[in-house]
Order: C-alpha cells, then structure tokens, then sequence
C-alpha cells in the first residue's frame, strides 16, 4: 500500500470535489485515460467526457496543442454534462505540462503553464522530466499560493514577517512559499463550484494539505531523473509519479518502448523509483492489462495507465471498490 492515512477523519474523503484524489486517500488504485499528443478540447466532447469510466482524464499538452480557450470551453463541457455517477461534479482533469522538470530556472521561468492551466479550473498537473529536486520545488511552489503553509521550510519567513523586513531564507529538504498570484480563481472557482474564497483555500496540493484538491506528480523519465529520484520524490507536495519508460528507453538506445519484463537496466531504473514512491509515500503510476492488474495492485500500483476498461473493471473488483464510476 502507498497512502494509508491513519483514520477516516484524516483522510478528509467526505466531500471532495477530486474523485481520483478521494479514491487515493482510500488506498484504491485510479484509472486514467487520454494519451500524451493531446485530447479533443472542445464543449461537446467534455459534455460526452462527464461520465467516463475512468477516475480521470489525462490531457497530453507536453506534446499536444498548449490550448487554453480549449481546455476552458472542454472544462465547462464537463459541468454541463455532469455530475458524475459518483456524486461529483467532474471527473478529475490532470494535464502534462510542456516545461521539462531539468532545473529549477527552466521551472521557473517557465510558471506562467502552470497559471494558464490551473486557471481553466483542472485538479491535477504532472511535471515531465522531472531530473532534480530544486525543479520539483518550483513547480509545487509555482502550484501553490503563498498563504499555505504546509510543508514549507520552517527557516522561511512567513508573509507577515517578510513584510516586516525579515530576509526570506534558501529552501533546505522543505518548499519555498507558494508564487501563485491572485487572479485566476475567478475563472477556476465556478468549474469546481465554490466560491472564489473556498478556492483560494482548497487548490492545494494534497496530501501535503489534506484539505487540498489538488493532484501534482512527475513523470521521471531520462537517466539523470532516476539517479536523482530518491531526492526528487522526497520534495513535499506530490501525490503520485511514474518511470517513464519511453523517454528513459529512448536514453537507453531502445527506439521501440520498452515492454514488461523490461531490460535490466530498465527494471532497475522502475524499482528505484518504485522503491523511493513507498519510502516518500507516493502513489506509483503505470500501465497494467486485465491478466496482470491483480498482481500490479497487490505490489502496490496505484496509478493505473491502460486505457481499457476491462482493466478498471478486474481491479475494482479485487479492491472491493465501492464508489460508483
């Protein structure tokens, strides 16, 4: 198991607008749909989107079109077109970023996707490349807004005590404050159908808050990421990560992606990462099938790449899921 939360009122699961975040906190695996090289963003496919099988929906702007008055016209799709069967209001929404996780300035530098994105209403973002532990600080800190305090470096002055002249710190293992700018809520607000002050309070990334909403993760996927990972993992904020393994191949020689049983240096690379996700108690992402899904979840996969149905299907099954699809 990857997030076991010691009781129900820890794991905060009784109104959560995130369905895969709600799922997650119970220890049951999601399922995920949408590929990396886009998804059709447009109304009517978020109103036909509403009551998909999966947990959430994956749009692939790493290679896909960067299309914001897409996304936002494809989120209104989803609220006109639920709730969900499950109660909520939509399906949760995680889209891949384009910026590559390699340094903290390319991060940085590069915040503004992350501002455009959230601010479309989404509960979740990845972060792909991800190759060192002062990138992945950004990104969580470029998600977050500066009045969360969660997991923050104690050494950093507060904003109270920054405006009273005190030096911010540098970050050690904690996060640096949030830099997200009011703005944005706005337009977030109503596609998570609350208030623009329940908002600024709820778009935080859980289980670092475990009254947030919010879904970040990173894709590790070239060599330098995989020897970086324990460190990379251990950053406050993520809820779950994946082995890359068609990038990671590519960096190995392999033109074709690499399939289970993978190559020696392969399967290395995946139980390190694996193993620093159970150390960091983040939810592992990869792809399963009908015949080995069973044997994925009781290794502990809780993030589950496929795209057939069949698979969710088997796999609630051995959960014992009991939330509505």
């Amino acid at each position: 198991m990857i997030i076991v939360l010691a009781t129900r009122e820890e794991a905060i699961v009784a109104s959560h607008i995130n369905r895969a975040l709600e799922l997650l906190a119970l220890d049951q695996a999601i399922y995920y749909v949408g590929g990396h090289s886009g998804h059709a963003l447009t109304y009517s496919q978020g109103r036909e989107d509403a009551h998909t099988w999966a947990d959430y929906i994956n749009v692939g702007m790493e290679h896909g079109s960067f299309d914001m008055a897409g996304l936002a016209e494809y989120m209104r799709g989803l609220v006109d077109g639920g709730p969900t069967r499950s109660g909520h209001r939509t399906p949760a929404i995680v889209v891949e970023a384009p910026v590559n996780g390699t340094d903290a300035a390319n991060v940085r530098f590069n915040a503004w996707q992350f501002r455009q994105i959230l601010g479309r209403g989404i509960h979740g973002v990845l972060l792909c490349q991800a190759e060192a532990a002062d990138a992945v600080r950004a990104f969580v800190e470029s998600c977050r807004y500066p009045h969360h305090l969660d997991g923050v470096d104690p050494a950093i002055p507060t904003p109270i005590a920054r405006m009273h002249g005190a030096a911010r710190a540098a970050s050690g293992g904690g996060l640096g404050l949030g830099t997200r700018g009011r703005g944005s809520e706005a337009t977030a607000a109503p596609i998570w159908g609350i208030s623009q002050e329940e908002y600024l309070e709820r778009c935080d990334p859980w289980p670092l808050n475990l009254k947030g909403e919010l879904l970040l993760s990173v894709k590790i996927e070239s060599p330098e990421g995989v020897a970086n990972c324990e460190e990379i993992l251990a950053v406050p904020g993520l809820a779950f990560a994946e082995m890359g393994p068609g990038d990671l191949g590519l960096a190995f020689g392999y033109p074709v992606v690499p399939r289970e049983p993978y190559p020696p240096e392969m399967r290395e690379a995946r139980e390190r990462v694996f193993s620093a996700c159970r150390k960091n108690r983040v939810a592992f992402l990869e792809t399963a099938a009908p015949e080995n899904i069973t044997a994925k979840l009781d290794e502990g996969v809780r993030v589950i790449a496929g795209h057939r149905e069949e698979t969710s299907i088997l796999g609630r099954a051995h959960q014992k899921r009991t939330m509505p699809v």
